[in-house]
């Protein structure tokens, strides 16, 4: 699958690309808020006021990418929650009205896929249309999907936009907070790797990939990823080995590592596993910059890509100076659910 075009809100200024030529927001917040461009000239005003934040920033990547490229064949995103913020309204409606007259609006954004269908919606796209709400795989469903649709189409060309969009709303943020998934204490993201306690702290955002299955001007090549879930530490080691050994590579061949260390001492580990795999292998800690959520694969996915186009190089943590040309993305939730992604020029 090769990346024809790509954009990502996120808490980083990503809209703008002022992240990618070296302005890192340093973060000194619980929660990691997406940094929002103005959305006056894509989205009409009386729409944007009836849109949940996960869907107004799903659209406002969206519009970007279908703007500058031809219609796609197909829409497939994935998410962990939707625009949870707006089921909640509609539930406790139900309530507050006795099932009587609902709002319509929350009820329409109040399941994962509303997103997926306001874009076809707005771009008056009637083809493949698909949301995978797969938890923290989400992402990695979404691309299992396009690759088999793009399977199925040997020696045509064919588009499809894919992406992920999480929000931080107060009920999920709360639920994870109480299952301690983030920091009771307050860390700069500059601290954060090596902060020593548990938890992270909380991100979202919006990050789409215009794909096609046509090479010609593409900027990367999704060329694999594979996922598990409940492996022990001491598998992630064969599990990355048995993935380059598919692939016909080994660890040589990996140019640059993308790492979802997170901060928190619990489960960093599992990464420093892998590290030892790659000795001495440039690295980027891309949750440093972002947050924690279950779809942030799709913003490391992004990283990789500007990497391997030369820009962002300044997030390498041991200062190599080329550009590389294969970076491998590992990352996982809460070490339950584990993926990896094989990203090349």
């Amino acid at each position: 699958m090769y990346i024809k075009d790509l954009y990502a809100i996120s808490p980083q200024k990503t809209h703008d690309l002022s992240f990618e030529n070296g302005e890192w927001q340093v973060l000194n917040e619980y929660i990691y808020k997406a940094v929002e461009p103005s959305y006056q000239d894509l989205i009409p005003n009386a729409q944007l006021r009836r849109m949940g934040k996960a869907v107004r920033m799903g659209i406002g990547v969206s519009l970007p990418l279908l703007g500058r490229n031809p219609k796609p064949d197909g829409i497939i995103f994935g998410t962990a929650n939707g625009g949870l913020e707006d089921c909640i309204k509609f539930l406790n409606q139900i309530v507050e009205y006795n099932e009587g007259t609902l709002t319509p609006t929350n009820f329409v954004q109040s399941t994962p896929n509303a997103l997926a269908g306001q874009v076809a919606l707005l771009s008056e796209n009637q083809g493949y249309n698909m949301t995978h709400v797969n938890g923290s795989l989400a992402f990695e469903s979404a691309l299992l999907d396009a690759s088999l649709y793009f399977d199925n189409y040997h020696g045509e060309e064919k588009n499809l936009l894919v992406g992920a969009v999480e929000e931080i709303s107060d009920y999920n943020y709360n639920i994870d907070r109480l299952g301690e998934r983030f920091k009771e204490e307050l860390v700069s993201n500059v601290d954060l790797l090596g902060s020593g306690t548990k938890g992270s702290y909380c991100g979202e955002g919006s990050t789409q990939f215009y794909l096609s299955n046509n090479p010609d001007n593409s900027l990367a090549e999704f060329k694999a990823f594979k996922q598990s879930s409940y492996l022990s530490e001491n598998e992630i080691g064969e599990f990355v080995k048995s993935f380059l050994d598919e692939q016909k590579l080994d660890t040589a061949a990996i140019d640059c590592l993308l790492l979802g260390k997170n901060g928190d001492v619990s489960t960093d580990s599992w990464y420093e596993q892998v590290e030892q795999l790659f000795s001495g292998k440039p690295k980027v800690y891309f949750k440093k910059s972002v947050g924690e959520y279950r779809t942030v694969s799709a913003f490391a996915s992004y990283l990789a890509v500007r990497l391997l186009n030369g820009q962002a190089g300044y997030l390498i943590e041991n200062g190599a100076t080329e550009k590389p040309r294969t970076v491998l993305i590992y990352n996982h939730f809460d070490a339950v659910r584990h993926s990896l992604i094989l990203l090349q020029k």
